[in-house]
């Protein structure tokens, strides 16, 4: 289906321990989380809180296993601090994952963002941007992204729930009000169909600019039960409303044919966070990499 080397398949490290939440996985190693990473056969890793942040150290763990480093999660803070603060640690950030070879940067706006408040509504207390918002987060993307060229890197935005950047009509006002050369898109297939919108359109709406890819399943039930209920993003975590493709509500098939059929290239990365105690994440690492072999070939 894929052109031959035009895509890599990584898996993030969220499945075995949570950045967010640090009592989820917490006993689980960097050094088991990567060589689960390697036996299940996928190519590369983004970057989690376990992971050394000496270059040397983090090359040869993961040089021995065979992986790559595809990007690593930037939180900015465009909308709420002031531009200086988020590019200082930006330029840090993009060092650092220069250095490890990777080619795009993860970036996402957490000024008003309530996906790390526990006992916050997801749905009734979803951040709006304001005029104002919209402009620093814009005008600060575009300085990003000209950092990144700096070192021949890109950023990748990162709609996420319970951010000002969630639903289509938030993406489409994102992408319409950036320059393309400077802010690309990260597709996540779980944050949309958890939000409500419908993935494929999407996808071949704004193909061109999606340079990174984030494969996430839903489990229908828990997502409708989170708004129901009022439960927050971590409480749905915990919960189970995400897994691995090939374990939930979504129809991988037509996703991949689409970017097949637009000639992607870059990474495609299982990521799926979920309680390790409930869900084994070097079974679940199997269970989607099985699947994905198999529905996209590669």
């Amino acid at each position: 289906m894929f052109a031959a080397g035009s895509v890599k398949i990584g898996i993030a490290p969220i499945g075995w321990t949570n950045d967010d939440m640090p009592e989820l996985g917490g006993e689980n190693t960097f050094e088991q989380c990567v060589s689960e990473m390697a036996l299940a056969g996928y190519a590369g890793t983004e970057v989690g809180n376990k992971y050394p942040r000496d270059t040397g150290a983090l090359q040869k763990a993961l040089r021995l296993r065979k992986l790559e480093v595809a990007s690593a999660w930037f939180s900015a803070y465009l909308t709420v601090k002031p531009l200086e603060e988020t590019t200082a640690a930006f330029v840090q950030h993009r060092d650092f994952l220069h250095a490890m070879g990777a080619k795009v940067i993860v970036v996402s706006e957490q000024g008003h963002s309530v996906q790390g408040m526990m006992d916050t509504p997801l749905f009734e207390r979803k951040p709006v941007f304001g005029e104002q918002d919209w402009k620093r987060l814009t005008e600060g993307l575009h300085v990003l992204g000209e950092l990144a060229k700096d070192k021949d890197m890109d950023i990748v935005y990162h709609h996420h729930m319970g951010t000002g950047v969630q639903t289509e009509e938030e993406i489409a006002r994102l992408m319409e009000g950036t320059n393309p050369e400077l802010v690309s898109l990260l597709y996540d297939t779980g944050h949309l169909v958890f939000s409500g919108e419908e993935p494929l359109s999407i996808l071949n709406r704004y193909m061109d600019r999606i340079k990174h890819v984030h494969l996430k399943d839903v489990r229908a039930d828990v997502a409708r039960r989170v708004r129901e209920e009022g439960l927050s993003f971590l409480q749905a975590v915990k919960e189970g409303v995400f897994t691995v493709p090939g374990d939930g509500c979504i129809d991988f098939a037509p996703l991949f044919r689409a970017l097949s059929a637009a000639g992607y290239r870059g990474w495609m990365l299982v990521e799926a966070e979920q309680d390790p105690a409930k869900a084994n994440p070097f079974e679940y690492a199997l269970l989607a990499r099985d699947y994905i072999q198999r529905q996209a070939g590669v």
